[in-house]
This record gives C-alpha cells, sequence and structure tokens, in this order.
C-alpha cells in the first residue's frame, strides 16, 4: 500500500509541476502542452529536457510554434509501437469474435443437421396427418431459426470486414510512419536501409545504372550552438523540403542520421546525378532561413554533396562508403559543393584515409 501511495503522490508531484509550468508561461493548458510538461517534469526524456531548458533560457518563453516542433520532434514519433499493440490487439478480438460466431452457427448447422435426419426418421414411421403436421411444424422452426442464425451471423461478418479493414489500413498508416522521420516529413534510416538495398539489387539485376547523393548541412552545429535546437530543426524542414522539391518521384530520399541525408537515385547516371546534387544545392542555398519566433534573419543555409555510382562488382556497402567518402573530399574542399568519385578531391581523400 505504501507503494502504491508514494507512486499515486510521484505521479501526482510531476502534474503538479505540468500544470505549474503552463500557468506561469501562460500557455494554453492543452493535452499536448501538458504532455510537454509532464515529461519534462519526469526527466525521462532528456533531449526534450535539453531543448526546452535552451530555448527558455534565451527568448525567456516558448512560443506556440516551439511547442509544436518540441511535441513533433520529442514526443509523437515514440508512440507508433504503443498503437501498433493497441491495433493488433483490436485484429485479435474481432477474429476472436468472428470465431466465436462461427463456432456458434457451426453448432446450429450440427442442431438442424440432426432435426432433418430425426424428422426423416419419424416421417417414415408416421401414420397419421396430425403425426406428419407435427414434424413438418418443428422442421420449419429448426429452419427459422437457421436462417435468422445465419441472417445474424452475415451481418456481423460484414460488420468485421468493414472493421479489420479499417484497422488495416490503421496499421499500414502506423507502419508508414514508423518509416518516416518526423521532422522532415522524409524516409528514416530503418527506410533507407530497406530500400537502398532493393533498389542495389534490382539494378545490378536489370544492368540499368544507379546513383546515390550523400550530403549533409554545413556548420549545422553551430546553428544549434548559436539559435538552439529548434532553429536547428528548422535547418533540418528547409533542407527536407528542398529535396521534397526537387527530386523525382522514382527516387528515394532520407534523412540518413542527424544532419545527413541520402538519395538513391535508380535508373540514373552519373553525370544526370551530378547535375541533380547541384540543382539541389542551388536550392537549398537559394533559401533564407528566418527564425521562426522572432523573425531574425539567421542567413542562408549550404549543403556538401558526395556522389557515387554504382558499379557491376558492387554491393551496398560500397556504394555508401565511396559516396560518403565523396561527401567528406567536399568538406575539406570548402564546402557548398559536390564531389563525385572520378573528381581529383575525391582521390586526394583516399589517400589521406591510407596516410
Amino acid at each position: 500500500m505504501v507503494k502504491v501511495l508514494d507512486e499515486h503522490e510521484r505521479t501526482m508531484a510531476f502534474a503538479q509541476v505540468a500544470l505549474g509550468q503552463i500557468r506561469s508561461l501562460r500557455q494554453n493548458a492543452t493535452p499536448r502542452n501538458y504532455e510537454i510538461w509532464y515529461v519534462y517534469a519526469t526527466g525521462y526524456n532528456p533531449p526534450l529536457n535539453k531543448v526546452v531548458n535552451e530555448t527558455l533560457a534565451r527568448s525567456g518563453r516558448l512560443t506556440d510554434t516551439d511547442l509544436e516542433q518540441i511535441y513533433e520532434s520529442y514526443l509523437s514519433q515514440i508512440k507508433s509501437p504503443d498503437r501498433i499493440d493497441k491495433v493488433g490487439a483490436q485484429v485479435v478480438g474481432e477474429i476472436d469474435d468472428v470465431m466465436g460466431i462461427l463456432s456458434e452457427a457451426l453448432g446450429m448447422s450440427s442442431n438442424y443437421d440432426a432435426t432433418l435426419n430425426g424428422a426423416s426418421q419419424r416421417l417414415s414411421g408416421a401414420q397419421t396427418l396430425d403425426q406428419v403436421k407435427a414434424i413438418i411444424e418443428t422442421v420449419g422452426k429448426s429452419t427459422r431459426q437457421m436462417l435468422d442464425t445465419n441472417k445474424v451471423l452475415e451481418e456481423r461478418l460484414a460488420t468485421s470486414k468493414s472493421e479489420i479493414s479499417n484497422l488495416q489500413h490503421s496499421l499500414e498508416a502506423i507502419r508508414a510512419e514508423s518509416l518516416t522521420d518526423p521532422l522532415t516529413g522524409l524516409g528514416n534510416r530503418k527506410y533507407f536501409d530497406g530500400m537502398i538495398e532493393m533498389a542495389v539489387q534490382t539494378s545490378l539485376a536489370s544492368n540499368e545504372p544507379l546513383s546515390l547523393l550523400m550530403f549533409d548541412i554545413d556548420h549545422f552545429k553551430s546553428f544549434n550552438d548559436s539559435y538552439g535546437h529548434l532553429t536547428g530543426d528548422q535547418v533540418l524542414r528547409l533542407v527536407g523540403q528542398s529535396l521534397t522539391q526537387i527530386m523525382r518521384e522514382q527516387d528515394i530520399t532520407a534523412r540518413y542520421g542527424g544532419e545527413e541525408f541520402a538519395v538513391v537515385l535508380p535508373n540514373t547516371a552519373l553525370r544526370h546525378a551530378l547535375s541533380l546534387a547541384d540543382q539541389l544545392r542551388r536550392t537549398v542555398m537559394a533559401k533564407e532561413l528566418k527564425k521562426k519566433s522572432t523573425g531574425e534573419i539567421l542567413g542562408r543555409v549550404t549543403i556538401s554533396v558526395g556522389v557515387s555510382l554504382l558499379r557491376p562488382d558492387d554491393d551496398t556497402d560500397a556504394l555508401i562508403e565511396r559516396a560518403d567518402a565523396c561527401l567528406y573530399a567536399a568538406k575539406r574542399a570548402g564546402r557548398n559543393r559536390v564531389i563525385c568519385e572520378v573528381d581529383p578531391e575525391y582521390v586526394e581523400e583516399l589517400r589521406s584515409q591510407v596516410a
């Protein structure tokens, strides 16, 4: 009993801290804001606490835009496993209900068969019209019961079919969400790992070209250090938007990790890949970064890009390693540029790695 009381008091203390923060900062007491401050009070999500503290120290408040970004970046993506379990339990429940109805229907069918068999035997021994009528009435009553049961079963099966279809759509949506980076809307690392493997195998089998772009944001750490993680998140979104704007439907775009991104370009030769990479670089650089909470102009963002082309004897790791080496060569050469594996900067990068 003492442990229960302690847990009750502990959770109530978290709740009081959450409501106190909402009250002191004069925020709306919405479920989203309460969840942010409750998690903050528990201390179970250190990245969330860090960005909240940074933002408060810098501006003394959290705008609604700040709160939305914090929720999307640090809370919304952790809900998928719970949602999958919940929907899965609902699917199992629906199947159990249907199996129960089918079991009941089979029982009714067995009884109906027994009634018909008994009626057949009784008819063969019936000697009067009243006896025949009684047998027919029994069969008729049993038939009506069977029809009623079938009708209920059909209606319940139709309902279950619709419900299971909806649950299937929910699972597909959750699965898509689990493969999506919540900050940029691009594919996440898990999505990238699966898709590039399939793309490489398809390219090798069909003998069609395949190129890979690996790029990251120049001086990204300085954005975080100077303006805070929320502004850093805004930079990541800006790059994600640029990718969506430039890349084709066939291309596979993903946030590879941190400030690094990757694009798989199926059926794309090196020259065309370089053209797309430079178009992306110029598109990102053309966007002016503005701090949402204050309207302050923070300058422009640049990226460094490495490009590799799939070789006949390649595997996925080799393709990624060469693109990554080209990326490092681009950064060593001064950033804000595109380097591929036929450029002298790439050769120099390989020599430096050996040395």
